[in-house]
C-alpha cells in the first residue's frame, strides 16, 4: 500500500515552500509554527504542590530558549538552533543535524500560578516547574442574628 503521490505532493510542496514568499504571511507562519511544535517533544508531570514540563532543547545555549506566558494561562517555550559560521573555508558534505524552530504551547489548569515559574536548562534539557496555586479556602456560612420585633 503506497502513498497517493498526488497527496503526497502536495504535502511536500506545503511543507517545503513555507519558507518562501508565494504563500501568505498568517499561512507561512502557521506551518512554521506547526511545524516547530511537531519538532518538539516534551513530558508533563504533575506532582501535589507544582507542573513540570520537561523538553529537550539540544545545542541551545540558554540565553537562546524563551520561556513566556501568553493569555494569562498559555506557557508557550521556544527557542531557534542557527547553523554555526565557520570561521575555515569548508564545504558540508552532508547536513542532517535539525536547523530550526522549536516551539511548544501548553494551556495551564487554573490553579497554576503564573507568578511563579521557574525554568533550568542543564545538558540540553529544559525544566519549567509552574507551582499550583493553594487550594481556596472553603466559604464558611454566615450567620444572620435574628432580631426580635
Amino acid at each position: 500500500m503506497g502513498f497517493d503521490s498526488s497527496l503526497f505532493h502536495a504535502l511536500h510542496h506545503l511543507v517545503d515552500d513555507s519558507d518562501k514568499s508565494t504563500t501568505n504571511a498568517p499561512t507561512q507562519t502557521y506551518v512554521r509554527d506547526a511545524k516547530a511544535m511537531v519538532a518538539t517533544p516534551a513530558d508533563v508531570k504533575e506532582y501535589p504542590n507544582s507542573y513540570v514540563f520537561i523538553t529537550d532543547m539540544p545545542g541551545l545555549k540558554f540565553e537562546e530558549i524563551k520561556v513566556q506566558v501568553e493569555d494569562d494561562n498559555v506557557l508557550v517555550i521556544s527557542g531557534e538552533r542557527k547553523r554555526e559560521e565557520e570561521k575555515e573555508r569548508g564545504k558540508y558534505v552532508r547536513m542532517e543535524r535539525r536547523i530550526d524552530k522549536f516551539m511548544r504551547k501548553f494551556v495551564l489548569p487554573e490553579n497554576a500560578n503564573i507568578e511563579a515559574i521557574l525554568a533550568v536548562c542543564q545538558d540540553g534539557v529544559l525544566t519549567v516547574t509552574v507551582q499550583k496555586l493553594p487550594p481556596p479556602e472553603p466559604k464558611k456560612p454566615k450567620t444572620v442574628e435574628v432580631k426580635i420585633a
